[in-house]
C-alpha cells in the first residue's frame, strides 16, 4: 500500500532540489514549503500515520505562508519601497552628453553609465554639457528636466 508520508518527503525533497537547480528564483519560497513537507512526511513516517504527518506539513506550511513569509522577507531586507534598476535615477542628476530636444533624443550620463533621453512635457532642449536631472522612465528612456 502506497504511504503518503513518503510522497510527503519526495515533493518537498523535489521542491527544495528544483529551488536550488534554479538559482533561488521563487525567492527562497521553495525551499521552505519543501521543508515544510519534508517534516511533515518525516512525522508521519515516525508515527506511522500518514495523516499526522499530512496534517503537520498543511500546519507549517499556512503558518510559513500567513506569517513566516513576511518575517522571512524583512529579515532579508527586500522591501516594496526600495527602488532599484533605472527607477532608482529619479530624481538624480546626471550630464547630458548630446543634444536632447523633444523628437530628438540624446544621450545622459549617469555614474558611468549613458542613457537614452527625451526631455518631459516643456522643458528643453539641452545642449550637450548641461546637467539635468532625471524626473521618470519611459522603458529604457530617461525622461529629464
Amino acid at each position: 500500500m502506497f504511504d503518503w508520508s513518503w510522497f510527503l518527503v519526495i515533493l518537498g525533497a523535489g521542491l527544495v532540489l528544483v529551488e536550488v537547480l534554479l538559482g533561488g528564483f521563487a525567492g527562497f519560497d521553495l525551499v521552505l514549503i519543501g521543508s515544510t513537507f519534508l517534516i511533515g512526511g518525516a512525522v508521519g513516517l515516525m508515527s506511522h500515520n500518514p495523516i499526522t504527518g499530512s496534517i503537520t506539513a498543511s500546519a507549517l506550511c499556512l503558518a510559513y505562508i500567513a506569517v513566516g513569509r513576511r518575517l522571512l522577507r524583512k529579515k532579508m531586507g527586500k522591501s516594496p519601497n526600495t527602488k532599484s534598476n533605472v527607477d532608482a535615477f529619479v530624481g538624480k542628476q546626471g550630464v547630458a552628453q548630446s543634444r536632447i530636444a523633444s523628437h530628438e533624443a540624446g544621450m545622459v550620463k549617469m555614474g558611468d553609465e549613458v542613457w537614452r533621453a527625451l526631455p518631459v512635457a516643456g522643458a528643453g532642449p539641452f545642449e550637450s554639457g548641461a546637467l539635468v536631472t532625471v524626473d521618470g522612465v519611459d522603458g529604457v528612456t530617461l525622461l529629464v528636466r
